[in-house]
């Protein structure tokens, strides 16, 4: 077993939010999702307070080594949420950490008073990839934009806060440094690096909206580097996350100072990656995983 930030996991890998749906997992596979499909925690998509539809199509482009995508965060948002998938959530046979967003500080206010009695909820992941609406500062990026944010939040939750920072920054260890000083329980990281691709034989965008984030072995190093970097000045633990698409990677992150590591594009390849990867990790640690 493996703790981390007070909640008792069955192992270091979880997956990253977005990119695997367990209820939906769990209804196409019926009894061999909790044989051959198990993640540590569960990660929910991230939601927001209104219903979000998401970007117009195509929402994907491949890569070689990865993909971008612009899915756009869609989602039933909160309250249809909290009625319809929590239930159902909690009959799942590992801790759920749920991801929100807002595009103002008041909306992720009100969602975390909402959430913050739901006893199906181990912890909340703040998906601070969102620009700040007054200054255009993504609040993940910058260090007075995540203090002033977790400042503003961190007395409206008893739940475990997990920061998850955007990797568009020179400096994430003074973001990680900010968010921690501010109550951050935790810090996640990296999100997806912003990218885009022309459509075949033209000059014109592939994606619907543009542009779009990259994931994948693509970011692997970056990930590295920044795990890294931000191991070295944060003392509250850290969800590594960027490429993992085997054990050697989920140990090279945990060995740059990663408490947990989150799996996100190979889910889309190998739907029992998490499993996998857990198993691999546990032939290349054995039972030297830090606890937290």
């Amino acid at each position: 077993m493996i703790a981390f930030c007070g909640i008792e996991l069955s192992n270091p890998v979880i997956n990253g939010s977005g990119t695997f749906d367990a209820l939906a997992a769990r209804r196409v596979f019926g009894e061999a999702f909790e044989r051959d499909f198990p993640f540590s925690a569960y990660v929910s998509k991230t939601i927001t307070l209104e219903p979000r539809a998401g970007n117009p199509p195509p929402r994907l482009w491949e890569l070689g080594q990865g993909m971008i995508n612009s899915i756009g965060l869609p989602n039933k948002g909160l309250a249809r949420f909290i009625d319809e998938d929590l239930p159902e959530y909690a009959t799942l046979p590992a801790p759920l950490i749920v991801s929100i967003m807002g595009f103002k500080p008041e909306e992720l206010v009100t969602m975390l008073q909402l959430l913050d009695g739901r006893d199906e909820i181990a912890a909340i992941e703040l998906n601070f990839s969102c620009p700040n609406v007054k200054t255009g500062n993504i609040v993940g990026s910058d260090p007075v934009e995540s203090e002033a944010m977790m400042t503003e939040l961190r007395p409206h939750s008893t739940k475990q806060l997990i920061a998850k920072l955007a990797p568009s920054t020179s400096r994430p260890d003074l973001v990680a440094a900010a968010a921690e000083s501010a109550g951050a329980d935790a810090i996640s990281l990296i999100n997806t690096l912003p990218g885009m691709a022309f459509a075949p034989g033209s000059k014109e965008p592939w994606l619907g909206a543009g542009s779009g984030g990259i994931s994948g072995p693509a970011i692997r190093p970056v990930a590295l580097g920044q795990v890294a970097r931000v191991a070295s000045t944060v003392r509250i633990p850290i969800v590594g996350m960027g490429g993992v698409e085997n054990g050697r990677d989920a140990a090279a992150l945990i060995d740059a100072g990663a408490t947990l590591v989150a799996v996100g594009t190979e889910n889309f390849r190998d739907p029992a990656a998490g499993n996998r990867i857990a198993s691999e990790l546990l032939q290349i640690r054995g039972d030297r995983v830090a606890t937290v």
